[in-house]
């Protein structure tokens, strides 16, 4: 089964989240944002990669928050959230057309994809308002 890390990157008691684009998976929904696993990568090793890739920002990776299964196009995967922080870099999209630095209170009112729902509810996000 595919795996996936998604970055939960908090700055200044905010969350960062990104909507994908128009062509891609999940198109108009909101993630946490990070990619596929590659090879003998760490979840923590891809997230900084994926995001130095996908966003132009350097993050510090840490604990695992929690996992999730999901089906989408490409078929079944394991998505896991990792903490990070946010180090620096100048913000870049690519697979998304939009990110905004949201309050733990006003995600719920965001579409986010399936499985980052699962997570952020898992995390307490969603569910408890208190964050990680």
């Amino acid at each position: 089964m595919k795996k996936v890390a998604a970055a939960v990157i908090v700055h200044n008691g905010r969350v960062l989240i990104a909507r994908r684009k128009a062509g891609e998976t999940h198109a108009g929904l909101w993630e946490f944002p990070g990619g596929k696993i590659e090879g003998h990568e760490t979840p923590q090793e891809c997230l900084e990669r994926e995001i130095l890739e996908e966003l132009g920002l350097s993050v510090r990776a840490g604990h695992i928050l929690a996992e999730a299964e999901d089906r989408a196009g490409h078929g079944r995967f394991t998505i896991i959230a990792v903490e990070a922080g946010l180090i620096g870099g100048s913000m870049i999209l690519t697979v998304h057309d939009d990110v905004q630095w949201v309050g733990w209170d006003e995600l719920r009112t965001f579409s986010l994809a399936p499985a980052d729902r699962v997570l952020a509810e898992k995390i307490g996000v969603v569910g408890c308002m208190n964050g990680p």
